[in-house]
Parts: C-alpha cells; structure tokens; sequence
C-alpha cells in the first residue's frame, strides 16, 4: 500500500475551517513565490495592527463609560484603576499605555520598513492621546469629593439659604415705613419688628430655594446655592424654615399686633405658594411678586401705628413701582438662565411688555412722590428734592424701552440700586412732624 501524501494526511488531521486554510497554504499559498507570501503576510500584520488598535478603543470607551455610570449611582474617593493607565508612586510620574508589539524588522523587506514605521507612530500618537483624555478625566473625578457640613460653614450656608442680602432689602424698607409712621418711636416694638419680618423673610427665601432645587440648577446664576449643592439635607432647610417661621410670626403677632402678624403670614403664603409655582406657569408672577415686596414698609407702618392708613398704601405704591426697574432691567440680562431653567419671565417671553412696564412704573414713582405731601406723609420739599433722581431712572428707564440691549439694562439695574435707599433717606428728612400740616414746605403750629 502506498504511503499518504502529505496532503492527504493533513487533511485527515484537520478537518473543519482549519483543515480548509492548511489546505489552502498548501495547494496554493506555498508554490507561489516567496515576494507574494510576504506581501501577504505584510497585509495580515496590518490588518492585525488596526484590530489591536480598535479593540484599544473600545475598551477604554467601555471603560469610561463604566465609570460614568458608577460615578452617577454615588461619588468615588478614588477612581478606580483603568487596565491602560497606571502611576508608579516610586518612580516619576507617567502614564503606560497598552503596547502594541511590532513585529521583528527581519521578517519586514527593507523597502517597506519607512511605510510600516509611519504606520507603527500613527497609531501610537492615538493611543497616547486617547490616554491623555483618560488621565485628565481622572483628575476630574477626583474633584467629586463627598460634602460634609461642618459647624463653622453653617452660618454662611443659612446665611445664603435664606438670601441674606435680600432680607437685608426687606427689613430696611420695613424699619422706613416704622420711621415714616405718624407718632412717637417705640424702640421695643421697633426691635420686635425688625427682628420678626427679619425671621419672616428668611423662612420664605428657604422655603423658596427648597421649592426650586430642580430649577436652580440649570441656571449659571444659582447654581451655587446650598440645596443644589448639597452642602445641607433639604430637611434641615425646612427645619430651619420652620424655625424662622414660628417665631417670627409669633413676635410679630403677640409681640406687635396680630395685624402686622397677618400680614407676615399672608406674605409668606403669597411668596411660596403663589410667586414661586407662578413663576414657571404665567408672566403674571412679576406681577405677585411686587406685590410681596411693597407689603414689607406696610408691616412698618402697621407695627407703629396699628391700623392701614393712606401713609402705608403709599408706601406700598412706591415699592411696588420701583420693583419694576429693578427686576425686569436685572432679568434682561438673564434672560437664555431664565429660559434654562425653565421660568416664564417677560423678558424671555414679552420682551417688548418687559421695557414698556419697567418705563411706565419710572414715570409712576414721580407722581407717587408727588403724593406724599398730599397725604400727610411728607412735607412738600420732598416731590421738588426726589424729582432730579425720579427723571434720571425715568431717563435710563427710556434708554432701556429705546435700545432694548444689555448696556441700558444694567445702567438701569444699577441706577434702582441706589435709587430707593436714597429715595427712602429723603422721604424721611422730609417727614411730616408730628402734630403739623404742611403748606409748600412752611410749618404751622
């Protein structure tokens, strides 16, 4: 019997889709020449190398992608440690990437080396890159740290929870409706007042800022603040809240009188039951809230006298007018934060109403000063002293109507900064003396 051919044996050995290559190398790969097996062999290495390389990428895009998903479930103390990059604590730092193993210049013809070295720095130069992009997200990471409260931030942290600066706004504009009050200064009840529209107003900002966590944090202009931050549990911020809430309603009730204490109540209710949900649903909002921000010197002028006289309507009126300076030339421009966070604001959605409402309630504070006298309020020195800075923020009130742009709003922003407490100052250097009527300014007894 004739021995096997050594065809017929490795095909025997050999069955399947090996069988069918080692009969392919052998029928027809090994007679040819030995320039085609090596062209074949040069192309396979290529397509090897550009395998390597694409499953270098997709496993770091599994990776980062991996370490997305754990980084949104909770933060990380540390990063977890990728299979392409590591640092030494011993040596300099340095990043290793996956190596790729060229292959041996004795197996490459000698004309080809300068193409397959190009090749070999190309693929490198995207490795180092892809690691470059790994290692600066690592840093990142890093910076998501776990916040903890500590006792000596708190009093900022509550300080910024219940907006400081304007409670500081609310409880100035309620001691100058106390002063501008017809009757003798009481410095206790004075004292009860400031301290219990001070409590209101910090119990309606927390309040506020608990409602709006979602929203405040697509907006650039609060995204800071403590809640979204996570710097206090939103339970300690109602719980401070209600903190504020009690007492401050408490003393302007028992320690004032009950109608000063409801309208504490009343305008923590409109605050954060009407303005805020109001404010992603209607225009309307500005509207309301100017109505909670003229009721402050009110509450001043209830707590002095006891009752709601012409005096503290006016009061209320200037407020409510100088609001709308104020807010739409600030709102102006916020306007794409606005929109982000998804707040129905009439600079966002009726600019044209937005400048003519600011333009209309400048011209108004002129014939609200002039009124002071009328009612008692003022001597009639006050409409001829107020009259300069009334006509300049009715001027910049126009600019911003005309030019509609953000140079013209800030001016008029900045000009209502120092428009009311100076407006306030002069109303009550010219307040009507107890027991007096006026006549052009001239005291009778």
């Amino acid at each position: 019997m004739m021995a096997a051919s050594p065809h017929a044996l490795s095909s025997r050995l050999l069955t399947g889709w090996v069988g069918g290559c080692v009969w392919y190398l052998e029928r027809r790969a090994v007679p040819e020449s030995p320039q085609k097996f090596m062209r074949l062999f040069r192309n396979v290495s290529r397509q090897w190398m550009t395998f390597q390389h694409f499953t270098f990428l997709r496993r770091m895009y599994v990776t980062q992608l991996s370490r997305g998903l754990n980084q949104q479930v909770k933060p990380k103390p540390e990063p977890a440690a990728s299979p392409f990059l590591e640092k030494t604590s011993s040596g300099p730092a340095k990043a290793e990437v996956y190596e790729v193993k060229p292959l041996s210049p004795s197996s490459l013809p000698s004309s080809r080396k300068p193409n397959d070295t190009e090749v070999l720095e190309l693929g490198s130069a995207s490795i180092m890159e892809s690691s470059a992009d790994v290692e600066r997200e690592t840093k990142d990471e890093k910076q998501w740290r776990e916040m903890k409260l500590h006792v000596d931030d708190l009093p900022g942290i509550l300080a910024r929870l219940s907006k400081i600066k304007l409670t500081a706004l609310v409880v100035g504009t309620t001691s100058a409706g106390f002063a501008l009050a017809p009757g003798p200064f009481d410095w206790s009840c004075f004292l009860m007042t400031f301290l219990g529209t001070g409590l209101a107003s910090c119990a309606a900002n927390s309040i506020n800022q608990f409602f709006e966590v979602p929203f405040d944090s697509n907006m650039n202009r609060t995204k800071n603040r403590p809640l979204v931050r996570g710097q206090i549990s939103p339970l300690l911020a109602v719980s401070f809240a209600t903190c504020c809430a009690v007492p401050g309603v408490a003393l302007l009730t028992w320690g004032v009188n009950p109608l000063t204490g409801a309208l504490g109540v009343f305008n923590i209710f409109l605050y954060t039951c009407c303005y805020t949900p109001l404010k992603r649903l209607s225009i309307a909002n500005t509207w309301v809230g100017a109505v909670v921000g003229a009721i402050p010197p009110v509450m001043g002028w209830t707590a002095a006298t006891g009752s709601l006289d012409a005096g503290a309507f006016l009061l209320g009126g200037i407020l409510y007018s100088w609001q709308f300076p104020h807010f739409n030339a600030l709102s102006w421009g916020l306007r794409e934060d606005y929109s982000r966070g998804g707040y129905c604001m009439m600079s966002v959605t009726q600019p044209a109403l937005c400048r003519r409402v600011a333009l209309r309630h400048c011209l108004a504070l002129i014939a609200l000063c002039t009124a002071a006298p009328v009612l008692d309020v003022t001597t009639w020195t006050f409409p001829a002293i107020s009259l300069p800075i009334n006509l300049y923020i009715s001027y910049l009130g126009f600019r911003f109507y005309a030019d509609a742009d953000r140079k013209s709003s800030r001016k008029l922003f900045f000009c209502s900064l120092w428009h009311l407490p100076l407006l306030l100052l002069l109303m009550l250097t010219c307040k009507q003396p107890p027991g007096g009527t006026n006549d052009k300014g001239d005291l009778q007894s």
